[in-house]
């Protein structure tokens, strides 16, 4: 069941890389529309679908085009830099990023809030939030200044344990709760955009400077995404916010089988009925 409902919150994410496996296999070049503007349209779609079907909200995909659009930023900025390029030729193409690659980042912010809604899920304890936005922001701007200034990476990762090294993320599976700390959680997701990545590079999709498509993404991608994956959680944490429990702060329902079993034997006990207000008072 968590496989499943993992498989079904990456749903935007899975449907994209099955449709960059598909369009490599089949695409010709002397075809009228390129590949890269198929899947610009192919991804727009699937957005106005999840908003049809209601699988997203429209409070939810607001926040996902703010990581979108920051995604598109990073993007530009990263092509120029020489980090990595996309070789094919497109109509739908700017400062050489083809414009559904925000789509990409996109995925990840919808990832983000269908897991949480999916798996019911709980962070607690959790970090002030203008801390967190501080962490955010040092990590996205780190992203850009590396390239002129001293990378601080080491001293983020450092900062994301101290930060929510305490967090757990509380997720439902049927009747019972789980648990499972949120740099763990931040780093299993990392591992798993890590392998997606690889399948774009494979397809020859985008490439990494001095890399061939046979050659596995770098090791140290795996950091990247660990990083960026708190400036997508942190972004969505904007319409999650119900999710979110300060220090201190218990959490709203039982999590565990003994006292839910608990709560529904009150629930279901019989109820004395409230008397009138009038006759309360003369019984006093």
């Amino acid at each position: 069941m968590f496989v499943l409902k993992q498989g079904w919150a990456c749903l935007f994410g899975g449907l994209l890389l099955v449709a960059i496996l598909i369009t490599r296999a089949v695409w010709q070049p002397d075809w009228a529309l390129a590949r890269y503007d198929f899947l610009f349209l192919f991804a727009m779609a699937i957005q106005a679908l999840f908003l049809w079907t209601r699988l997203e909200t429209w409070d939810e995909a607001r926040v996902i085009l703010l990581f979108h659009l920051t995604g598109t930023a990073m993007e530009w900025f990263k092509v120029g830099a020489g980090s990595w390029a996309y070789p094919e030729a497109g109509l739908l193409k700017l400062m050489g990023v083809p414009l559904f690659s925000g789509f990409m980042y996109a995925a990840v912010g919808s990832y983000m809030v269908r897991v949480i809604r999916i798996f019911e899920m709980r962070f607690a304890p959790y970090p002030r939030l203008w801390l967190t936005w501080i962490l955010a922001g040092a990590i996205y701007v780190n992203f850009f200044s590396h390239h002129v200034l001293p990378d601080i990476r080491i001293l983020l990762f450092v900062a994301t344990v101290l930060l929510f090294g305490r967090t757990r993320i509380w997720f439902r599976i049927s009747d019972r709760d789980w648990w499972m700390p949120l740099p763990l959680a931040a780093f299993l997701s990392s591992l798993a955009l890590w392998i997606a990545e690889n399948i774009g590079t494979l397809t020859g999709t985008w490439l990494y400077a001095g890399q061939r498509p046979d050659h596995l993404v770098s090791f140290a991608k795996i950091g990247s995404w660990y990083l960026l994956l708190y400036v997508a959680f942190v972004t969505v944490s904007l319409v999650s916010r119900e999710a979110l429990y300060p220090p201190g702060r218990p959490l709203p329902r039982a999590r565990n089988r003994d006292a839910i079993r608990s709560v529904r034997a009150t629930s279901e006990s019989p109820q004395i009925p409230l008397q009138p207000q009038s006759a309360r008072r003369q019984s006093r």
